[in-house]
């Protein structure tokens, strides 16, 4: 299923964990630095740059060049979004992000923030850089580049950005939990049978 940002928060809701998505519209591609400058900036009750109501926001430090005055992204990975763990709940509440794409998966506190604001976490496979840049067809823009290329906040139109798998939903759930409940049953199993 293709979502078209901005998204609602019926249709984020909607959203069951291992479901397949790609996304279609605006995104927001930024990491540690951005999280930073626009919650700073928040606090210090300065206006912002962008509006992020509704909006995808994209775990990734991009490789783009400049042509003709013109930016295009020619590689776009994912980063492991666990480095935006102290810096994402505040930032969803304060900017109404409605998905977060990136791969490995949130702290609890991000859930809960996802889960009472009506976010998702959409995980993409690492290693698909060339993947996701060819599903970015135009930047918009990019603002604070002087924090270097890969912190900056860019924004940009993407059809098809996916496959994404839907791997912490809007009500608490989370793949990652689930994974990690099955091994410690397994390991349990397995001292069990030791002995141990």
């Amino acid at each position: 299923m293709n979502l078209r940002t901005p998204l609602s928060e019926r249709t984020v809701r909607s959203l069951r964990l291992g479901e397949e998505v790609a996304i279609d519209g605006r995104v927001h591609i930024g990491r540690d630095e951005m999280h930073i400058r626009a919650l700073e900036m928040r606090e210090q009750g300065k206006e912002m740059p962008f509006d992020m109501n509704g909006g995808a926001l994209y775990h990734c430090g991009p490789i783009a060049r400049k042509s003709g005055g013109v930016w295009e992204i020619i590689a776009a990975g994912p980063t492991t979004s666990a480095r935006m763990n102290s810096l994402e709940p505040l930032f969803i509440r304060e900017f109404g992000v409605r998905a977060i794409i990136g791969k490995g998966g949130m702290s609890g506190p991000t859930l809960e923030a996802m889960q009472e604001c009506g976010c998702v976490y959409l995980a993409f496979t690492g290693g698909a850089a060339v993947l996701a840049a060819r599903s970015i067809k135009k930047v918009e823009r990019v603002e604070w580049l002087d924090l270097g290329m890969p912190e900056a906040l860019w924004i940009v139109e993407a059809r098809g950005l996916g496959p994404l798998v839907v791997a912490m939903d809007a009500h608490g759930n989370s793949l990652y939990d689930e994974v990690s409940a099955g091994v410690e049953d397994n390991l349990a199993r397995l001292k069990g049978k030791l002995g141990r």
